[in-house]
C-alpha cells in the first residue's frame, strides 16, 4: 500500500496557514480577554481578520496564496476543522454534569421549559420571514426550521462556565442552576440537531425515520449513562498513555460506525466524552490527566477550529445588516421573555429573573457549533452563518458584562433569590 504525499512547497503552505491562523487567534483571544470578553470571541475574530471582510480586502493575492495555495488545501484544513469540532464536543461531554438539588428543581424545570419551548414556540411564527434569505442549497423546510428554532433556544455551557470562573461565582447556587439547565437543554438540542442533519443527508426521509433517529439518539445517551455507571464501579489501573490511546480508539471507531446510521460525529464525540468522564469518577489521577489533554486541545485544535470559522465570515458580501439586527433582537428577546415568563411560576425576585434570562441568552460554543455544522451541510447559506456567529458573539458578551455588573453591585445576588 502506497500513500501519495504532498510536495515540499505544499507542506510549507499548510504549516504556514496553520501557524498564521493559530497566532492570529492567540493574539486576538488575549486582546479580547483584556476587555473582559470571552476568549472564544477573540479567537473567531482572529480568523475573521484574515478573511474576505478583513486583510483579504487589501491583499487578496497574498491571502489566497497562503490559505488556498493549491487545490487540496481546503480539504486538508477541513480535517483540522473537523478535529477541532470533535475535540470540542468531546471536552464538552467530559465536563457535562447533570445534578439536581431539591431546592432548585422547580427553577430548573421552569427555566428549561420557558427558555426552550416557549421561546422556540413563538419563534416558529417568524421562520418564513427569514427562510427565503437564509436557506442553503441543500436545506429543506424541516432542516431549516429546526436550525432556526435551535438557534433561538441554545445556551452555551463552556462560555457561561468561563464567565462564572472569571467573576468568581462558579460555586454559587445561581451558577449550579444555570449550568444544570443548560446541560439538559443542550442535550435535547443536540438530539434535534442530529435529526436536522439526518433530514438533509437522508434522501429517503420519512416521519418514521425521523422518529427512529430521535429514539436512537436518546437511547444512545441512556445506554452510555448505563455503561458508564457499570464501569465506574470497576477498579482498574492503567498508565496515562495507554488510557488516552484506548480513549481515542473508542472515539474514532464510534464516530466511524455511528456515522453509518446517521448519528452525527459531533453528537458521538459528546457521548464518548461523557462516557470517559463517568468511567473516571473514582480515578482522580486519570481525570487530572484528561484535564491536561483538554489544555492541549484548547491550545491548538479548538483555536484553529474557531479561526477557520472566523475566516469564513463575510459581512461585506452576501450579508444583510438589517436582517442580522432583526434576527439578533428577535432571538434575544424571545429567549429573554421565555426564561423570564417561565420563572414567574417560582417565587424569586424580579432582578433574579432578569439575571437568569440574560445569562441563558449566552449562546457561545453550542451556538457556534450549530452555525458551523448547519453551514457545513449547506442547510443555511453564508449570510445566515455570519448572522448566527455574530449573534453568538454579541449575546455572550452581553451576558458576561451584565453578570460582572451585577456582582459588583451586590455579590449576594447569586446566592439569595
Amino acid at each position: 500500500m502506497k500513500f501519495e504525499s504532498l510536495s515540499p512547497e505544499n507542506i510549507s503552505i499548510i504549516f504556514l496557514s496553520l501557524g498564521i491562523l493559530l497566532f492570529s487567534s492567540f493574539i486576538f483571544g488575549k486582546l479580547f480577554t483584556l476587555f473582559k470578553a470571552p476568549k472564544v470571541i477573540g479567537e473567531i475574530f482572529g480568523g475573521f481578520i484574515l478573511g474576505a471582510s478583513g486583510l483579504y480586502i487589501f491583499a487578496p493575492d497574498l491571502l489566497m496564496s497562503i490559505f488556498n495555495g493549491f487545490n487540496e488545501q481546503g480539504k486538508i484544513l477541513n480535517i483540522f476543522y473537523q478535529l477541532g469540532l470533535v475535540f470540542l464536543m468531546f471536552i464538552a461531554g467530559f465536563n457535562t454534569q447533570i445534578s439536581f438539588e431539591k431546592q432548585n428543581i422547580k427553577i430548573i424545570s421552569t427555566l428549561f421549559l420557558g427558555g426552550t419551548f416557549l421561546s422556540a414556540g413563538v419563534g416558529y411564527f417568524f421562520i418564513d420571514y427569514f427562510k427565503e434569505s437564509f436557506i442553503g442549497i441543500k436545506g429543506n423546510d424541516l432542516s431549516f426550521d429546526l436550525v432556526f428554532l435551535i438557534a433561538i433556544a441554545v445556551t452555551s455551557i463552556p462560555v457561561i462556565s468561563k464567565i462564572f470562573f472569571d467573576i468568581g461565582i462558579i460555586k454559587t447556587r445561581f451558577a449550579s442552576i444555570v449550568l444544570t439547565t443548560s446541560t439538559i437543554q443542550d442535550l435535547f438540542l443536540w438530539i434535534l440537531l442530529n435529526i436536522t442533519i439526518n433530514a438533509v443527508t437522508n434522501q429517503d426521509l420519512t416521519l418514521m425515520s425521523n422518529l427512529k433517529t430521535a429514539f436512537l439518539t436518546l437511547f444512545l445517551f441512556i445506554g452510555v449513562k448505563i455503561i458508564s455507571n457499570l464501569f465506574a464501579k470497576i477498579s482498574f489501573r492503567m498508565n496515562t498513555i495507554d488510557f488516552f490511546t484506548l480513549s481515542f480508539v473508542v472515539l474514532f471507531l464510534s464516530i466511524a460506525f455511528l456515522n453509518m446510521i446517521h448519528i452525527n460525529p459531533m453528537y458521538t464525540s459528546f457521548l464518548v466524552g461523557f462516557l470517559i468522564k463517568n468511567i473516571l469518577n473514582n480515578h482522580q489521577e486519570l481525570r487530572e490527566k484528561v484535564n491536561g489533554l483538554s489544555d492541549m486541545v484548547f491550545s491548538f485544535f479548538i483555536p484553529i477550529y474557531f479561526a477557520l470559522i472566523g475566516i469564513q465570515l463575510n459581512v461585506i458580501h452576501e450579508f444583510s445588516f438589517s436582517m442580522f439586527i432583526f434576527f439578533l433582537i428577535l432571538v434575544c428577546l424571545l429567549k429573554f421573555l421565555g426564561c423570564y415568563l417561565g420563572l414567574n411560576f417560582v417565587k424569586i425576585s424580579h432582578i433574579s429573573r432578569i439575571n437568569f434570562a440574560i445569562t441563558m441568552n449566552a449562546r457561545g460554543g453550542p451556538g457556534i457549533v450549530l452555525a458551523s455544522v448547519a453551514y457545513y451541510y449547506q442547510i443555511i447559506n453564508v449570510g445566515f452563518f455570519t448572522t448566527l456567529i455574530l449573534t453568538v458573539l454579541i449575546s455572550s458578551m452581553l451576558a458576561g458584562y451584565w453578570l460582572r455588573y451585577q456582582k459588583n453591585k451586590n455579590v449576594n445576588i447569586f446566592s439569595k433569590f
